[in-house]
């Protein structure tokens, strides 16, 4: 199986990776940061196509399998955003995110077959699950940047404005995409088990996380408010860690209609 060779695919990923985030410092190699980020970015989008093609269903199905989507919005995000504002460090938290996940699938490997239960073979399947984890890497890039500024901010030094404003810019994009991935999820339970919400503990805790960064939103509206919208992301971030992945090992998603993304 392809999932046995992701060893080949995994370390050049993780190689190319810290090499672009290292030599985007050095001016004489920027160059050389956008050739490795591009080769990383395509490198692990090739080994999920491969995946896909193999598995003859699209690899969305496992927590490894979103991993892997998520290291590659991640890695993508990080790059695209560095290229459009210019953090170079943001580029190397992302980057640095995307190969512990990549890390997080080699060491403890999952079983992939080609099978998919019935409520899965879903023309839904696909824009739900990937929309939600490219909203997944947004926020998880506009966290980073936040955990920049709150430090900043503990060290007495003044609020970056510019980064303020592009923490809600990039909240603003995962948040759209957030609820639009709620959305076909509902359309989705609906043609598949009769009705659009039932309150399982993977929708529950889906909608406490889109109203966490509803709340981010609302409270920026206030200026005076901007240290508490700021310190309110990092809580907004493990509330969705718990809604894509905590929530598999609560009591409680023993009878969720969602155990299938176990």
């Amino acid at each position: 199986m392809i999932w046995d060779s992701f060893i080949i695919f995994a370390l050049p990923f993780c190689i190319l990776g810290i090499a672009g985030s290292v030599s985007v410092y050095i001016p004489r190699f920027k160059w050389l940061s956008d050739v490795c980020m591009m080769s990383a970015v395509i490198l692990l989008g090739i080994f999920i196509a491969l995946l896909w093609h193999e598995l003859e269903r699209p690899p969305l199905r496992t927590m490894g399998e979103t991993r892997l989507w998520y290291a590659f919005f991640l890695s993508f995000i990080g790059y695209i955003t560095y290229k459009h504002w210019k953090y170079r460090w943001l580029l190397g938290f992302s980057m640095f995110m995307a190969i512990l996940f990549v890390l997080i699938n080699y060491f403890k490997p999952e079983i992939h077959s080609k099978n998919l239960m019935p409520a899965l073979q879903s023309f839904w399947f696909i824009p739900h699950v990937s929309i939600y984890i490219f909203s997944y890497a947004t926020l998880g890039a506009a966290t980073i940047a936040a955990l920049v500024q709150i430090f900043m901010l503990l060290k007495k030094q003044a609020i970056n404005y510019k980064l303020v404003e592009f923490i809600d810019n990039i909240i603003y994009i995962g948040f759209a995409f957030l609820t639009f991935g709620m959305l076909l999820g509902a359309i989705w339970a609906k043609e598949a088990w009769g009705h659009y919400w039932s309150w399982d503990p993977k929708e529950t805790w889906a909608f406490i996380t889109a109203c966490a960064y509803l709340i981010y939103i609302h409270i920026r509206l206030r200026k005076k408010y901007l240290k508490t919208a700021l310190f309110l992301l990092p809580f907004a971030f493990l509330l969705l860690m718990i809604a894509w992945i905590g929530v598999n090992y609560l009591p409680s998603a023993q009878s969720s209609i969602h155990t299938y993304a176990r």
